[in-house]
């Protein structure tokens, strides 16, 4: 009977053991993902401030007309690059460094794990050994009695250990999905639609302005135009290079 529970004590524990790896793994992986993505949106930023600046710079040697829309375009640029500056922010704060923290986390768990399968370890030793005292001394009631004793409270250490590994892993999975949950209202302010709404609207006619100039303005554009995209395909280059060069690291 005390076999077969130590036998279904043991199937639970895998399960256990499976989910904390599952969440170290996926987490894992998650973490490293996300810093990526900000560490891109972040060079994203920059990439736009240095388009910022030479919008400005450009617009200060064109006619009045396009100067003015130029310049208007490059101001509603630059609000959404604030917006992405907030992004960065909140998602180091709010999912990065909460991911992060599931590494201890984890290592905890893995201690509590470990504590309980010493001590059911212990408790199959001591059966064992009280089943061999059977067989080897049945009639020395003290040996067995002795085997007994050390066998009820490997149990109840066993048992305690258990009861409270079954704890802190139920709550290790209340805060997961708790975590999970928050991750995803984290991302973005409560108002972050409307105001992203308000900065598209104001910025359409400024840009629909620059655009509408600049075909006015003959061939001569088109070439700087096509330029500026060759640039950005040597930029985005240097990118993939950079890629490259972190996986490998």
């Amino acid at each position: 009977m005390l076999r077969r529970v130590l036998e279904n004590r043991d199937a639970q524990t895998r399960q256990l053991q499976d989910a904390v790896t599952n969440v170290e793994k996926h987490f894992g992986e998650l973490c490293q993902i996300f810093a990526a993505y900000v560490r891109k949106t972040a060079r994203l930023r920059d990439k736009a401030d240095l388009l910022v600046n030479e919008i400005n710079v450009y617009a200060s040697t064109e006619t009045p007309n396009l100067k003015q829309g130029l310049k208007n375009f490059a101001d509603e640029f630059a609000k959404l690059q604030d917006y992405r500056q907030a992004e960065v922010e909140r998602l180091e704060a709010k999912v990065v460094e909460p991911l992060k923290a599931y590494g201890t986390i984890v290592k905890m768990k893995r201690d509590d794990l470990k504590a309980t399968l010493t001590a059911r370890n212990r408790e199959a030793k001591q059966l064992t050994q009280l089943e061999r005292t059977r067989q080897r001394n049945p009639s020395d009631r003290h040996v067995i009695s002795q085997a007994e004793t050390e066998l009820q409270r490997a149990t109840m250490d066993a048992t305690r250990t258990t009861r409270h590994l079954e704890e802190t892993i139920d709550n290790f999975e209340k805060q997961k999905i708790k975590d999970i949950k928050v991750f995803r209202n984290s991302l973005y302010p409560p108002d972050y639609s409307s105001r992203l709404d308000i900065v598209r609207a104001n910025s359409k006619s400024p840009l629909q302005r620059s655009l509408s100039a600049k075909c006015v303005s003959g061939t001569g554009q088109v070439s700087t135009c096509r330029l500026r995209k060759d640039q950005q395909a040597d930029d985005d280059d240097e990118d993939e290079d950079l890629d490259v060069t972190e996986e490998e690291n």
